[in-house]
Order: structure tokens, then C-alpha cells, then sequence
């Protein structure tokens, strides 16, 4: 198995692309820290796959803390962090969004990014009883960081942000074997779908989007898992600072 014994947490693990990420994991043979807003969600898939589930808002330092504490505390250390949890404004006129949406954004978006690396880097630099220290960090990120769509500005400014900070993370972090790797999914049929359309969730309405995408499909949970099992396995071992677009060549 590609991930045999390797602790992995997931934020936003209890539906969509993190639900599909940590179901492969599972079967990959990681140990699971299943974190989400909606513990009832998250108790559920550690019920059917495994792992354990932690109720929590990425965007609050205490409540990521607390995740990595049960990494710690259950599995006696970690491994693999994949920070998929994020949320996006209504695709609308940029001035049409408020201060609070843009708050939340941004607090969602990519302050978790700085509270995950506060609570998870000290225990991934940790050496392991068998000596190796390291481990791997994914950044769910977007192709609105790449390549945008007008309507959602302050959404792809957090992805941007998302982007760069992957980066400057993977330089800074190289030297305790630490990589950090973004996937940038095309839009998915996930939750968000209609925020993001800004329209109603219509077949013809996801034909104009679809219309974009080369492939002619949006991205699938299985898309961005198999992505992410590879970033997460030995088999990436020298892959570090990538921005992966998992877009069907959108961004081509």
C-alpha cells in the first residue's frame, strides 16, 4: 500500500474533494485525522473508512491546533497534511462583495494555511522513533489562481495568495525534508458548485463552464485524490513547490 501506517490529516474531509481524498487514503493504508465544520459528517466517514473524526474551523487557531494535537495524541505523530478545507463568495461584480464575505474568505482560504503551519510544522520536523523526520503538505488550491474567472475576484486573490505561499513554504521548509505542493482543481460538481457559477446548477448552465474545459468535464474527487496520494507517497519524494493543475487543460 502506498501510504502503509502514514498518519495523514484532512481538513474539510467530511464531503466533496476531501471526503474522495481521504477515502483513497483509507484504502491506501494511511491512518486518518478527519477534520471538519461538520463533525456529524466527519464521525460518519471515520465510522465507514477509518481514522478519527475532529469538528473544527480551519480559520481559527485553537480549533487547527486542536487537530493536530489529536494527530499527535492518537497516532503519536504525522506525516501528511492536506489543507483542503476553503470557501468561495458568490460569483458576482467584485464590488458587490462585502466586507464580511471577504473576511471569511481570506480567513478560510488562507489564514488556515498559516495556523496549520504553526501547529503542524514543529511536529513534522519531529524525528520519528525510526529517525526519519519530514512529511508532506498539500494545498488544495485552484485554477483561480492561475488562470481566473472574472466575477469571483477576492475568491481567486485567495488562491493566488494559496499559491505563493506554497511556494515560499517548499523553499523555507526544503531543508527538514518537508515538501509542500499545491493541486489547482478546475470547478467540481462539489457544494460550491452554484457560488461559484453564480447561476442556478442547470445542465446548461454547467454546459458553459464545461465549455471551457478541454477535456469537456469539471474535476472529480477521484481527480484530485489520485493527485494527492501521489504528492502524498514516497513515489514524489524529490517533488516539491509544484502548483499541479488537475483541470482537464484549462489552464493549457
Amino acid at each position: 500500500m502506498r501510504l502503509h501506517e502514514k498518519v495523514a490529516l484532512i481538513t474539510g474531509a467530511a464531503s466533496g474533494f476531501g471526503a474522495g481524498i481521504a477515502r483513497l487514503f483509507a484504502g491506501e493504508g494511511a491512518r486518518l485525522v478527519l477534520a471538519d465544520r461538520n463533525l456529524a459528517g466527519a464521525e460518519a466517514l471515520a465510522h465507514e473508512i477509518g481514522g478519527i473524526a475532529v469538528g473544527g474551523d480551519v480559520s481559527q487557531g485553537a480549533d487547527v491546533r486542536a487537530m493536530v494535537a489529536a494527530a499527535e495524541s492518537r497516532f503519536g505523530g504525522l506525516d501528511i497534511v492536506v489543507n483542503n478545507a476553503g470557501t468561495t463568495h458568490r460569483n458576482q461584480p467584485m464590488l458587490e462583495v462585502d466586507e464580511a464575505d471577504f473576511d471569511r474568505i481570506y480567513a478560510v482560504n488562507v489564514k488556515s494555511i498559516y495556523w496549520m503551519a504553526q501547529a503542524a510544522v514543529p511536529l513534522l520536523r519531529r524525528p520519528r522513533a525510526d529517525g526519519r523526520r519530514g512529511g508532506s503538505i498539500i494545498n488544495i488550491s485552484s485554477t483561480a489562481g492561475i488562470r481566473p474567472r472574472p466575477g469571483l475576484v477576492w475568491y481567486n486573490g485567495t488562491k493566488g495568495a494559496v499559491n505563493t505561499i506554497t511556494q515560499c513554504m517548499a523553499s523555507e521548509l526544503a531543508g527538514d525534508n518537508i515538501r509542500v505542493n499545491a493541486i489547482c482543481p478546475v470547478m467540481g460538481a462539489t457544494a460550491l458548485l452554484e457560488e461559484f457559477m453564480g447561476l442556478p446548477d442547470t445542465p446548461e448552465n454547467r454546459a458553459k463552464f464545461i465549455a471551457s474545459i478541454p477535456l469537456g468535464r469539471m474535476s472529480t474527487p477521484a481527480d484530485i485524490a489520485n493527485a494527492c496520494l501521489w504528492l502524498a507517497e514516497d513515489a514524489s519524494s524529490f517533488i516539491t513547490g509544484i502548483l499541479l493543475p488537475v483541470d482537464g487543460g484549462r489552464c493549457a
